[in-house]
């Protein structure tokens, strides 16, 4: 049996650049660049029989054959990607595909799914895969399969990274899965599970032995939850010659130096921390709880000391906040001095508890969801309309994206050392 397996991609209409990023397509061959490095399908593909033939398209990189030759479509989306997926399900179900969706959005919706696809798997999917294949071989597919309980960390297989046309220049690698720190605006712990599952080190360890490049990117939620398995990890990977980024929280970030010195001699050149905001009522509020304001500038000392750097994420929209609210914000981003700069605005993403908050309010302003993707109005903030809201967005956007801005943060990423350097240098040209 032939399998085909789609990664859709739009590209979106991102109101905050002053150029089309079909130009800067066109120019920088972003299509390459910015490549998907979904675990998604190469760990689908490893729990595949092997009896079954495996053909990846990603869109980035070559257009779709609805043609193909194949005898079942699996196709994986978060939000903003749920309308092209459903564009390429119904393609090829004209055509007689059998299509089956899978991913955060179908996961949250998967009623909406349903009406675009024969099948929908719901949550992870490592488990229910090869059942339905063997439903589909005997004429027996259901219309939903669902993964209730969080499964076996021994069963999240080693991706197969073969099924990728081309090599990235990082791969992503995860370690462990799921997240207990509910922030009612984050997706993980409603896909994923808030129960925090570890695979085998010495399965990590194989897996990163097998990796051919340099850089690796860590997609778990957090490698300072569990302290213990994180530092274990750590020490083993010292020696490897590899180089990575992570994510990890304040709490931990700002007082545990043996984890930081570990991450460093491992190969970390870029620790990732959601501080989101400045605010300690709105930390709470949403669930932030490993955020404390007073800690900030602590952890990030503690990492750059370590010639580490740092890459923040932040968001504006909450409901505490007002148009005040902005200028503060880029003042203490300001103050950090970190590396890297990630702002969003704030988007309650379906089946995520901000998302049912606030439609039951009766403030989602659309449910066009390729608007869905941190960089749109989606819903009425509390304390402003949404044209203050997009307005003030922007402005802090044009004093952190533009060129002079971003030159800066990359210049004084120059004392942390080359690789640290090197990353900055990629993620801020990333917003050109």
């Amino acid at each position: 049996m032939k399998i085909l397996f789609v990664e859709p991609v739009i590209f979106a209409d991102v109101d905050t650049f002053k150029l089309s990023i079909k130009i800067l397509d066109k120019i920088f061959n972003l299509r390459k660049r910015y490549l998907s490095n979904n675990l998604t399908f190469p760990q689908l593909a490893a729990v595949t029989p092997e009896k079954h033939i495996i053909k990846f398209i990603d869109e980035r990189l070559e257009e779709i054959n609805f043609e193909e030759e194949c005898d079942i479509v699996g196709i994986t989306c978060t939000t903003q990607f749920a309308p092209r997926a459903y564009e390429i399900t119904d393609e090829f179900r004209k055509r007689g595909k059998t299509v089956v969706l899978g991913g955060y959005h179908p996961s949250a919706l998967p009623e909406e799914a349903k009406q675009h696809a024969d099948s929908v798997v719901i949550g992870e999917a490592e488990l229910l895969w090869p059942k339905l294949l063997e439903d589909f071989e005997n004429n027996q597919l259901k219309p939903f399969y669902c993964q209730v309980e969080p499964i076996d960390p021994k069963y999240i297989p080693a991706p197969r990274r073969d099924i990728f046309k081309k090599r990235l220049w990082a791969a992503r690698i995860q370690a462990t899965r799921g997240c207990p720190h509910d922030c009612n605006f984050c997706s993980i712990p409603e896909i994923q599970g808030k129960t925090l599952r570890k695979r085998d080190i010495d399965n990590v360890i194989d897996e990163i032995k097998s990796i051919p490049q340099k850089f690796l990117i860590f997609s778990d939620a957090s490698l300072t939850i569990d302290l213990d398995y994180t530092k274990s990890l750590f020490k083993r990977m010292k020696g490897l010659n590899k180089k990575f980024c992570c994510c990890g929280n304040v709490d931990v970030l700002a007082k545990d130096d043996e984890l930081i010195e570990l991450s460093k001699k491992a190969g970390c050149i870029a620790w990732y921390i959601g501080f989101e905001s400045f605010n300690q009522n709105i930390l709470n509020n949403i669930g932030k709880t490993t955020n404390k304001v007073e800690e900030y500038k602590s952890a990030v000392k503690k990492i750059h000391v370590n010639k580490i750097a740092v890459i923040g994420s932040f968001i504006s929209g909450f409901d505490e906040e007002t148009v005040e609210s902005f200028d503060q914000l880029l003042k203490f981003i300001n103050d950090l001095k970190i590396e890297v700069i990630e702002y969003n605005f704030l988007t309650p993403f379906p089946g995520t508890p901000l998302f049912k908050k606030i439609e039951k309010e009766g403030r989602i302003l659309t449910k066009d969801w390729t608007k869905y993707y941190e960089g749109k109005v989606v819903f009425k903030p509390k304390m402003m309309s949404p044209e203050e809201f997009h307005r003030e967005c922007h402005k802090v956007f044009e004093k952190i994206i533009p060129m002079r801005y971003s030159a800066k943060r990359i210049i004084r990423s120059m004392r942390l050392g080359f690789y640290p350097f090197l990353w900055t240098y990629m993620q801020n040209s990333s917003w050109v």
